[in-house]
Protein backbone atom coordinates (compact mmCIF):
# COMPACT_ATOMS: atom_id res chain seq x y z
CA UNK A 1 0.00 0.00 0.00
CA UNK A 2 0.96 3.00 -0.31
CA UNK A 3 3.42 5.26 2.13
CA UNK A 4 -0.35 7.41 3.15
CA UNK A 5 -3.11 5.73 2.27
CA UNK A 6 -5.66 8.12 3.77
CA UNK A 7 -5.51 11.77 2.31
CA UNK A 8 -7.16 15.14 2.57
CA UNK A 9 -8.48 17.36 0.83
CA UNK A 10 -10.52 20.44 2.13
CA UNK A 11 -12.57 18.20 4.64
CA UNK A 12 -12.63 15.13 2.66
CA UNK A 13 -10.61 12.60 3.39
CA UNK A 14 -9.95 9.81 0.61
CA UNK A 15 -7.74 7.13 0.06
CA UNK A 16 -5.07 7.14 -2.79
CA UNK A 17 -5.40 5.37 -5.66
CA UNK A 18 -4.65 1.39 -4.57
CA UNK A 19 -6.22 1.46 -1.09
CA UNK A 20 -8.90 -0.64 -0.05
CA UNK A 21 -8.24 -0.94 3.36
CA UNK A 22 -6.24 0.68 6.57
CA UNK A 23 -6.03 0.54 9.98
CA UNK A 24 -3.78 2.43 12.17
CA UNK A 25 -4.10 4.39 15.59
CA UNK A 26 -4.12 8.40 15.84
CA UNK A 27 -4.25 10.41 18.95
CA UNK A 28 -6.14 13.32 19.26
CA UNK A 29 -5.41 15.99 21.79
CA UNK A 30 -8.48 19.03 22.40
CA UNK A 31 -10.29 18.47 18.74
CA UNK A 32 -10.08 16.53 15.07
CA UNK A 33 -12.02 19.28 12.84
CA UNK A 34 -15.70 18.50 11.14
CA UNK A 35 -15.17 15.99 8.02
CA UNK A 36 -16.80 13.16 5.81
CA UNK A 37 -15.04 10.59 3.79
CA UNK A 38 -15.57 8.15 0.75
CA UNK A 39 -14.64 5.27 2.43
CA UNK A 40 -16.48 3.06 5.40
CA UNK A 41 -15.09 3.84 8.61
CA UNK A 42 -15.27 1.35 12.16
CA UNK A 43 -13.65 3.70 14.84
CA UNK A 44 -12.36 1.82 17.85
CA UNK A 45 -11.53 4.05 21.05
CA UNK A 46 -8.59 2.43 23.13
CA UNK A 47 -7.83 4.94 25.51
CA UNK A 48 -8.56 8.87 27.13
CA UNK A 49 -11.92 10.75 26.55
CA UNK A 50 -13.42 13.06 24.39
CA UNK A 51 -16.58 14.16 22.73
CA UNK A 52 -17.94 12.61 19.14
CA UNK A 53 -20.31 14.93 17.51
CA UNK A 54 -22.19 13.93 14.85
CA UNK A 55 -25.97 14.17 13.53
CA UNK A 56 -26.79 11.86 16.48
CA UNK A 57 -25.99 14.61 18.65
CA UNK A 58 -23.08 14.57 21.04
CA UNK A 59 -21.34 11.01 22.41
CA UNK A 60 -18.61 11.05 24.97
CA UNK A 61 -16.62 8.31 24.39
CA UNK A 62 -14.67 6.05 26.29
CA UNK A 63 -12.32 3.11 26.01
CA UNK A 64 -13.92 0.12 24.23
CA UNK A 65 -16.55 2.68 22.26
CA UNK A 66 -16.89 1.76 18.51
CA UNK A 67 -18.81 3.57 15.84
CA UNK A 68 -19.91 2.33 12.32
CA UNK A 69 -20.25 5.18 10.01
CA UNK A 70 -21.00 4.80 6.75
CA UNK A 71 -19.58 6.75 3.62
CA UNK A 72 -20.56 10.31 3.39
CA UNK A 73 -21.58 10.54 7.10
CA UNK A 74 -19.96 13.92 8.99
CA UNK A 75 -18.17 13.91 12.47
CA UNK A 76 -15.41 15.22 14.17
CA UNK A 77 -13.86 14.74 17.78
CA UNK A 78 -14.35 17.75 20.28
CA UNK A 79 -13.26 18.62 24.23
CA UNK A 80 -10.36 15.63 23.95
CA UNK A 81 -8.25 14.32 26.19
CA UNK A 82 -4.82 11.71 24.85
CA UNK A 83 -8.21 10.04 22.73
CA UNK A 84 -6.54 7.20 21.36
CA UNK A 85 -8.93 6.41 18.41
CA UNK A 86 -7.84 2.78 16.33
CA UNK A 87 -9.54 3.78 12.83
CA UNK A 88 -10.37 0.87 10.13
CA UNK A 89 -11.47 2.28 7.12
CA UNK A 90 -12.15 0.29 4.04
CA UNK A 91 -13.94 1.23 0.67
CA UNK A 92 -17.12 0.86 -0.52
CA UNK A 93 -16.08 -1.02 -3.49
CA UNK A 94 -14.72 -3.79 -1.49
CA UNK A 95 -17.94 -4.06 0.43
CA UNK A 96 -19.65 -4.43 -2.80
CA UNK A 97 -17.19 -6.87 -4.15
CA UNK A 98 -14.45 -9.18 -1.75
CA UNK A 99 -17.22 -8.35 0.92
CA UNK A 100 -20.81 -9.34 -0.85
CA UNK A 101 -21.08 -12.12 1.03
CA UNK A 102 -21.43 -10.42 4.58
CA UNK A 103 -25.00 -9.07 3.38
CA UNK A 104 -26.22 -12.78 3.51
CA UNK A 105 -24.40 -13.07 7.29
CA UNK A 106 -26.97 -12.33 9.84
CA UNK A 107 -24.55 -10.06 11.93
CA UNK A 108 -22.13 -8.53 9.54
CA UNK A 109 -25.31 -7.71 7.33
CA UNK A 110 -27.13 -5.94 10.02
CA UNK A 111 -23.60 -3.91 11.41
CA UNK A 112 -22.73 -2.99 7.63
CA UNK A 113 -26.37 -2.51 5.89
CA UNK A 114 -29.62 -2.78 7.96
CA UNK A 115 -28.26 -1.19 11.17
CA UNK A 116 -26.66 2.16 10.05
CA UNK A 117 -29.68 2.35 8.09
CA UNK A 118 -32.55 1.30 10.25
CA UNK A 119 -34.70 4.12 12.47
CA UNK A 120 -32.89 7.21 12.95
CA UNK A 121 -29.48 6.07 12.87
CA UNK A 122 -28.78 7.77 9.14
CA UNK A 123 -25.76 5.89 8.29
CA UNK A 124 -24.13 5.33 11.65
CA UNK A 125 -24.17 2.46 14.55
CA UNK A 126 -22.37 2.46 17.82
CA UNK A 127 -22.18 0.49 20.41
CA UNK A 128 -19.77 -0.62 23.20
CA UNK A 129 -17.02 -3.73 23.49
CA UNK A 130 -16.45 -5.47 26.77
CA UNK A 131 -12.51 -5.37 27.58
CA UNK A 132 -12.08 -9.25 26.14
CA UNK A 133 -13.89 -8.22 23.14
CA UNK A 134 -12.18 -5.12 22.86
CA UNK A 135 -8.45 -7.12 23.22
CA UNK A 136 -9.35 -9.31 20.76
CA UNK A 137 -10.31 -6.19 18.34
CA UNK A 138 -7.40 -4.98 18.57
CA UNK A 139 -5.75 -8.03 17.80
CA UNK A 140 -7.27 -7.81 14.52
CA UNK A 141 -6.64 -4.67 13.73
CA UNK A 142 -2.55 -4.91 14.03
CA UNK A 143 -2.78 -7.58 12.05
CA UNK A 144 -4.13 -5.55 9.53
CA UNK A 145 -1.70 -2.62 10.20
CA UNK A 146 1.09 -5.36 9.55
CA UNK A 147 0.09 -5.21 5.98
CA UNK A 148 -0.33 -1.85 5.59
CA UNK A 149 3.66 -1.91 3.94
CA UNK A 150 2.86 -5.64 1.55
CA UNK A 151 1.57 -5.55 -1.58
CA UNK A 152 -1.91 -5.74 -2.12
CA UNK A 153 -1.52 -8.02 -4.92
CA UNK A 154 0.05 -10.82 -2.75
CA UNK A 155 -2.08 -10.22 0.17
CA UNK A 156 -5.58 -9.70 -0.08
CA UNK A 157 -6.54 -12.48 1.46
CA UNK A 158 -4.82 -11.81 4.64
CA UNK A 159 -5.83 -8.67 4.32
CA UNK A 160 -9.66 -9.40 3.56
CA UNK A 161 -9.52 -11.84 6.51
CA UNK A 162 -8.46 -9.40 9.12
CA UNK A 163 -10.98 -6.86 8.09
CA UNK A 164 -13.34 -9.88 8.27
CA UNK A 165 -12.27 -11.20 11.54
CA UNK A 166 -12.69 -7.53 13.24
CA UNK A 167 -15.83 -6.69 11.67
CA UNK A 168 -16.93 -10.48 12.91
CA UNK A 169 -15.89 -8.98 16.42
CA UNK A 170 -17.86 -5.70 16.45
CA UNK A 171 -21.00 -7.29 14.73
CA UNK A 172 -21.15 -9.57 17.65
CA UNK A 173 -21.41 -7.34 20.13
CA UNK A 174 -24.09 -5.17 18.46
CA UNK A 175 -26.09 -8.02 17.33
CA UNK A 176 -25.73 -9.20 21.22
CA UNK A 177 -27.10 -5.70 22.02
CA UNK A 178 -29.76 -5.71 19.49
CA UNK A 179 -30.76 -8.93 19.63
CA UNK A 180 -30.22 -9.38 16.32
CA UNK A 181 -29.29 -13.21 15.42
CA UNK A 182 -31.89 -14.92 13.12
CA UNK A 183 -31.18 -14.83 9.19
CA UNK A 184 -32.44 -12.27 6.87
CA UNK A 185 -35.39 -13.52 4.40
CA UNK A 186 -34.21 -13.31 1.14
CA UNK A 187 -36.77 -11.26 -0.24
CA UNK A 188 -35.20 -8.33 1.82
CA UNK A 189 -31.50 -9.13 0.44
CA UNK A 190 -33.00 -9.63 -3.09
CA UNK A 191 -35.36 -6.41 -2.83
CA UNK A 192 -32.09 -4.56 -1.56
CA UNK A 193 -30.10 -5.44 -4.57
CA UNK A 194 -32.80 -4.68 -6.72
CA UNK A 195 -33.22 -0.90 -5.67
CA UNK A 196 -29.34 -0.81 -4.91
CA UNK A 197 -28.70 -1.99 -8.34
CA UNK A 198 -31.28 0.64 -10.24
CA UNK A 199 -31.87 3.40 -7.77
CA UNK A 200 -32.75 6.33 -10.89
CA UNK A 201 -35.76 3.94 -11.72
CA UNK A 202 -38.90 5.16 -10.40
CA UNK A 203 -40.09 2.88 -8.07
CA UNK A 204 -42.95 1.91 -6.15
CA UNK A 205 -43.68 -0.53 -3.14
CA UNK A 206 -46.10 -2.69 -5.98
CA UNK A 207 -43.32 -2.79 -8.64
CA UNK A 208 -41.05 -3.85 -6.15
CA UNK A 209 -43.71 -6.79 -4.76
CA UNK A 210 -44.04 -7.37 -7.91
CA UNK A 211 -40.62 -8.35 -8.81
CA UNK A 212 -40.39 -10.36 -6.27
CA UNK A 213 -43.92 -11.86 -6.94
CA UNK A 214 -44.84 -10.84 -3.06
CA UNK A 215 -48.18 -9.28 -1.93
CA UNK A 216 -46.87 -5.74 -0.64
CA UNK A 217 -48.20 -5.72 2.43
CA UNK A 218 -46.08 -8.93 2.95
CA UNK A 219 -42.68 -7.74 1.91
CA UNK A 220 -43.19 -4.61 4.50
CA UNK A 221 -43.55 -6.58 7.19
CA UNK A 222 -40.42 -8.54 5.69
CA UNK A 223 -38.22 -5.37 5.45
CA UNK A 224 -39.66 -3.86 8.49
CA UNK A 225 -38.84 -7.23 10.52
CA UNK A 226 -35.46 -6.53 9.65
CA UNK A 227 -34.54 -2.85 8.98
CA UNK A 228 -37.11 -1.41 11.04
CA UNK A 229 -38.29 0.57 7.91
CA UNK A 230 -40.16 0.13 4.84
CA UNK A 231 -38.76 -1.00 1.82
CA UNK A 232 -39.08 2.45 -0.33
CA UNK A 233 -37.44 4.34 2.88
CA UNK A 234 -34.53 2.05 2.65
CA UNK A 235 -34.50 3.21 -0.83
CA UNK A 236 -33.98 6.74 0.36
CA UNK A 237 -31.40 6.08 2.91
CA UNK A 238 -29.66 4.63 -0.19
CA UNK A 239 -30.37 7.84 -2.65
CA UNK A 240 -29.21 10.31 -0.26
CA UNK A 241 -25.89 8.58 0.65
CA UNK A 242 -25.27 8.06 -3.22
CA UNK A 243 -26.24 11.40 -3.59
CA UNK A 244 -23.64 12.79 -1.33
CA UNK A 245 -20.64 10.80 -2.67
CA UNK A 246 -22.02 12.56 -6.23
CA UNK A 247 -21.85 15.64 -4.63
CA UNK A 248 -18.45 15.17 -3.11
CA UNK A 249 -16.81 13.46 -5.96
CA UNK A 250 -18.12 15.18 -9.29
CA UNK A 251 -18.96 18.27 -10.56
CA UNK A 252 -22.31 17.52 -11.41
CA UNK A 253 -25.22 20.45 -10.81
CA UNK A 254 -27.11 19.40 -8.04
CA UNK A 255 -30.08 19.15 -10.36
CA UNK A 256 -28.90 16.26 -12.25
CA UNK A 257 -27.55 14.20 -9.07
CA UNK A 258 -30.83 14.81 -7.95
CA UNK A 259 -32.17 13.18 -11.39
CA UNK A 260 -29.18 10.04 -10.98
CA UNK A 261 -30.34 8.87 -7.85
CA UNK A 262 -34.09 8.63 -8.90
CA UNK A 263 -35.63 12.19 -7.35
CA UNK A 264 -35.81 14.11 -10.96
CA UNK A 265 -38.46 16.71 -8.02
CA UNK A 266 -35.27 19.36 -6.82
CA UNK A 267 -37.67 20.42 -4.18
CA UNK A 268 -38.24 16.78 -2.37
CA UNK A 269 -34.71 16.02 -3.35
CA UNK A 270 -33.78 18.72 -1.31
CA UNK A 271 -36.20 17.87 1.71
CA UNK A 272 -34.77 14.44 1.96
CA UNK A 273 -31.33 15.22 1.83
CA UNK A 274 -31.60 17.57 4.61
CA UNK A 275 -33.28 15.58 6.43
CA UNK A 276 -30.58 13.01 6.02
CA UNK A 277 -27.17 14.83 6.56
CA UNK A 278 -29.21 17.87 8.51
CA UNK A 279 -27.88 20.26 5.63
CA UNK A 280 -29.11 21.21 2.38
CA UNK A 281 -27.20 19.49 -0.76
CA UNK A 282 -25.28 23.02 -1.55
CA UNK A 283 -24.42 23.36 1.92
CA UNK A 284 -23.02 20.09 2.30
CA UNK A 285 -20.68 20.45 -1.09
CA UNK A 286 -19.63 23.81 -0.32
CA UNK A 287 -18.63 22.44 3.29
CA UNK A 288 -16.81 19.62 2.45
CA UNK A 289 -14.71 20.92 -0.59
CA UNK A 290 -16.27 18.82 -3.46
CA UNK A 291 -13.40 16.66 -5.17
CA UNK A 292 -12.80 14.26 -7.47
CA UNK A 293 -10.80 11.18 -6.00
CA UNK A 294 -10.90 7.76 -7.22
CA UNK A 295 -11.03 4.46 -5.42
CA UNK A 296 -9.61 1.60 -7.40
CA UNK A 297 -7.58 -1.55 -7.03
CA UNK A 298 -4.51 -2.66 -8.31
Amino acid sequence: MADEPVRTRGTVLHFVEGTVVHAGPHLHEKSHPLHTHSFFELLLVTGGEGIHHSLAGRQKLQAGDAILLRPGVWHEYVDCTALEVYNCCFSADLVRRELAWAREDPLLGYLLWTGPFSAQRRGMLATHLDPDTMKEAVGHLDGLRQLRDQPLSRNRGEIIGWLSLYLSCVARTVADRDDRREHTHPAVLDAMRLMEADPARHWTLTDLAGELHLAPGYLVRLFKSVTGLPPMAYLSRHRVELAADRLLHTDLPISRIGESVGWPDQNYFARRFKSHYGLSASAYRQRFNAVKSTLSYR
